[in-house]
């Protein structure tokens, strides 16, 4: 039933706006990820530095959301919490604070072997085996991922000489249930990969009218006969990360094409000049 009992009035009982407001100069795009490593590494080579704290979830503790300039733009970067629930909140939060467009990169298992550890995957679609989705679209086996970032994607990854694989992904909330059974059903539908996040952050990008643009970079390997971790510890390949944490700030560059820069210092030419 909860498949079915998606409502959508864009009001609810308690709304971001409740628990968050609006900051002013927040950076109009956003980048985030999900391993910590990754994200210090690349706060740290940015000179990052605090612009306030996200709150939706923080019996966990408060998450910090930093400021970096790339190539003349302040951008808003921020550690996203594992999982679609979690995930979905700090992104309604981050919209509130005044990002239009945010750019999500992670791990995620691969269901074809043939993509090499850390690779790039660029999404087209997600099933939704989570229930975060249902909340923000109508019920449906699959949703339409990267629908108006897509092609910004591909000519950043043409233009850079990255090689990357598109497709249809899997997004679930019970990795310790991805079974056998299951994989052999996702590839069987075309499937390539799995995450925990995917599907849910298309859904509310889309109910609430932002820009959001993810990829991933493959890890474990569950396209073999056993398991195989590959690279999904966070202390393997680090340089291969930092060059994946690097082409989402390239990718969110892209996004100033269509969305004003916050700082008055450079402005919305200067941005495009930086490209």
């Amino acid at each position: 039933m909860i498949t079915e009992s998606f409502c959508s009035d864009p009001t609810a009982v308690i709304n971001p706006e409740d628990i968050v407001s609006a900051v002013p100069g927040f950076p109009a795009v956003a980048v985030t990820c999900f391993s910590g490593v990754t994200f210090e590494r690349l706060c740290k080579e940015l000179s990052a530095e605090p612009i306030r704290e996200a709150v939706s979830g923080d019996a966990n503790g408060s998450i910090a959301v930093y400021r970096a300039s790339w190539k003349g733009c302040d951008f808003a970067l921020y550690l996203s919490r594992v999982g679609a629930a979690g995930c979905v909140g700090m992104l309604e939060d981050i919209f509130v604070f005044g990002a239009k467009a945010v750019v999500v990169f992670g791990t995620c298992g691969v269901l074809d072997g043939s993509i090499r550890d850390c690779g790039v995957i660029l999404p087209t679609s997600a099933v939704r085996d989570e229930g975060t989705s249902y909340h923000y679209a109508p019920a449906s086996e699959t949703i339409a991922v990267n629908v108006d970032t897509l092609s910004a994607a591909e000519r950043v990854f043409n233009d850079l000489g990255v090689e990357y694989v598109k497709g249809k992904v899997w997004t679930t909330d019970g990795f310790y249930r991805e079974t056998r059974t299951l994989v052999d059903l996702r590839k069987k539908e075309d499937c390539i990969a799995v995450d925990m996040e995917c599907s849910a952050l298309a859904a509310v990008a889309q109910f609430r009218k932002k820009r959001l643009l993810q990829f991933f970079y493959a890890a474990d390997n569950l396209d073999a006969e056993t398991w195989d971790a590959r690279s999904l510890s966070n202390e393997r390949n680090l340089f291969e990360k930092d060059r994946i944490a690097f082409l989402a700030m390239e990718l969110a560059s892209t996004l100033y094409e269509t969305e004003d820069c916050t700082d008055d210092r450079t402005g919305k030419n200067a941005c495009r000049q930086a490209l």
